[in-house]
C-alpha cells in the first residue's frame, strides 16, 4: 500500500469520524432526549454525510471502513473509557483476566487526552525497561498515540513473545520524549503472594485482580493465621484494579455480613446497585494497613475505599489513582463489540472514586524525603522520630523479597528502604504494644 493510500484512508475515516462525533456532540448538548423524529434527522444528515464523501471524495473509500471510523468517532466523544472494539479485539478482550497473555505488561488509560501509563506489572518488560506510573506515551513504533484508542493501542503492544516494540515516552523531567524497545513476553501474572514478617505482622501483595484473587487471598490468609498472625499489611500499590466482583470478594473477607463495600450509580435504575460483604466476619481480629500509591487504580480503589469508610483498615501511602468508571460490554452482530461507561463507583460513605481517588490517612511518600519535606510528610503528631538525610532511596524494582521492613537484594549491594512498608509494620507493631498496655 501507497502513502498516499494511507494518508488518504486516515483522512477518510477522520472525516467519517468527525461528522457522527459533531452529531453525537450535538445530541448531548441538548441536554434532553431527543424526540424520534430529531434523531431521524440528526441520522440523514449522517447519511447525507456518507453518501457526499463516497461519491466526491478524491479517492475510492471502502464504507466499511467509513462506518467503522464514524462509531469510533462516536465512542472517543462520549469519554476516555468508552470504545469500539472490531471482532479481533474483541476476542482479545478476557484474556488479560485469565492470568496470562503475551506483551509488554502495562496497564494504561486516557487521561486529559493522553495515552497514560496507570501502572507498569512487576517483574514484567515493561517494569524492567524502566517504564513509570503517569508516563505518556506518545508514540508506538512512530505511530502517534493522538488519536488511537485504548484497544488500539493495547493491540500494536501486544505481540508473540520475543519480538520488540518501540514506545515513545514523555515523562516530567524529560526535556523531549524518549524511546524505549521493550522486548515482548508471555505475561504471567501470580495475584497474590504473602509472607509472615516480624513480631506476627503478614505481608499480602495483590498485583491484580483477576478470576482466582479472592479464592487465593483466603488461602493465603488461612497460612499466615496459622503461623500466629496479629497484624496485616495489605499491598495494593501499582495495582492497576481487575475484576469488580474480585474487589468485592477481597473485602469481604474483612468486613463483617452486611457492611457495604461499592454502590454504583448510573443514569439507568438497573446500573444503581449495591454490593454487601456475605460471609460473617471477626472485624477485631487483626488490625490492617493498606499500602496505596498513584498506580493503585480501579478495583484497588474499591477495596481501599471500603476498608477506610468502614475504618477496618488504615490506608497509608500515597493517593490513588482515581479510575472509578463502570464499563458494560455489548457485543455487536458481526463480532465486534461496545464497551460503554454505564455507572460510576461510590465507597460505602458515598464518596466517587473517579478523578478523585482515594486519599490516604497517613501520607507517606515513596521515597525517603529529607528536611521540613521529610518533618511534614513523615513525622506523626506524638510521635518522635529521626529524620535521616539520606537521598535517592526509592521503592526498589520489581517485588520485593521481604525480609522485615527491607528489600533484599541478591547482588549483595545495600537494599534500598520501602519506607511505606517500614511505616506499616511500625503501625502494625505499635498497635500490639498499645492493645497489650491496655488489656493489663
Amino acid at each position: 500500500m501507497k502513502v498516499q493510500d494511507k494518508q488518504g484512508r486516515g483522512a477518510i475515516v477522520a472525516v467519517a469520524a468527525l461528522a457522527l462525533a459533531c452529531v453525537v456532540g450535538w445530541m448531548f448538548a441538548t441536554r434532553r432526549s431527543l424526540a424520534a423524529g430529531e434523531t431521524y434527522e440528526s441520522l440523514k444528515i449522517f447519511t447525507e454525510v456518507l453518501s457526499l464523501v463516497e461519491s466526491n471524495y478524491v479517492e475510492t473509500v471502502d464504507p466499511q471502513e467509513l462506518v467503522e471510523g464514524a462509531i469510533k468517532g462516536l465512542m472517543r466523544e462520549l469519554d476516555p473509557h468508552s470504545s469500539y472494539m472490531p471482532p479481533d479485539v474483541y476476542k482479545e478482550m478476557e484474556v488479560e483476566t485469565e492470568g496470562e497473555f503475551g506483551g509488554l505488561g502495562i496497564e494504561i488509560t486516557i487521561r486529559d487526552n493522553k495515552l497514560t501509563v496507570v501502572s507498569p506489572i512487576e517483574d514484567t518488560p515493561a517494569d524492567k525497561a524502566g517504564i513509570e506510573v503517569g508516563d505518556v506515551i506518545v508514540a508506538v513504533d512512530g505511530e502517534p498515540t493522538g488519536e488511537m484508542t485504548l484497544f488500539d493501542a493495547v493491540k500494536k503492544m501486544r505481540g508473540p513473545k520475543g519480538t520488540s516494540v518501540t514506545i515513545t515516552i514523555m515523562r516530567e523531567g524529560f526535556e523531549k520524549p524518549r524511546d524505549f524497545v521493550i522486548v515482548r513476553d508471555i505475561i504471567q501474572i501470580k495475584s497474590v503472594t504473602s509472607k509472615m514478617l516480624e513480631d506476627g505482622v503478614g505481608y499480602v501483595r495483590i498485583r491484580r485482580f483477576q478470576k482466582s484473587t479472592g479464592q487465593e487471598l483466603e488461602q493465603a490468609q488461612g497460612v499466615l493465621t496459622a503461623n500466629g498472625l496479629r497484624g496485616v499489611v495489605l499491598d495494593l500499590r501499582r495495582n492497576p484494579g481487575g475484576l469488580l466482583d474480585q474487589a468485592v470478594e477481597v473485602s469481604d473477607l474483612f468486613l463483617d455480613t452486611g457492611r457495604l463495600i461499592v454502590s454504583t450509580k448510573g443514569r439507568l435504575s438497573s446500573q444503581n446497585m449495591e454490593f454487601n460483604a456475605r460471609t460473617p466476619t471477626d472485624e477485631t481480629a487483626f488490625p490492617m494497613v493498606v499500602l496505596v500509591d498513584e498506580g493503585s487504580a480501579s478495583a484497588s480503589e474499591i477495596v481501599a475505599g471500603a476498608l477506610q469508610d468502614h475504618r477496618r483498615a488504615a490506608i497509608l501511602g500515597m493517593q490513588t489513582f482515581g479510575k472509578g468508571s463502570v464499563q458494560t460490554i455489548f457485543p455487536l452482530s458481526d463480532g465486534s463489540g461496545l464497551r460503554v461507561t454505564t455507572a460510576k463507583y461510590y465507597t460505602p460513605s458515598g464518596r466517587m472514586i473517579q478523578a478523585t481517588g482515594i486519599e490516604p490517612d497517613i501520607v507517606v511518600p515513596a521515597e525517603v524525603p529529607t528536611g521540613r519535606e521529610a518533618a511534614r510528610l513523615i513525622r506523626q503528631p506524638g510521635v518522635e522520630e529521626p529524620v535521616g538525610e539520606e537521598e535517592g532511596m526509592g521503592m526498589p524494582e520489581g517485588h520485593p523479597d521481604i525480609t522485615g521492613a527491607e528489600v533484599t537484594v541478591e547482588s549483595g549491594e545495600e537494599a534500598p528502604r520501602d519506607l511505606q512498608l517500614e511505616r506499616a509494620v511500625e503501625l502494625l507493631k505499635g498497635y500490639a504494644i498499645l492493645s497489650h498496655t491496655v488489656a493489663r
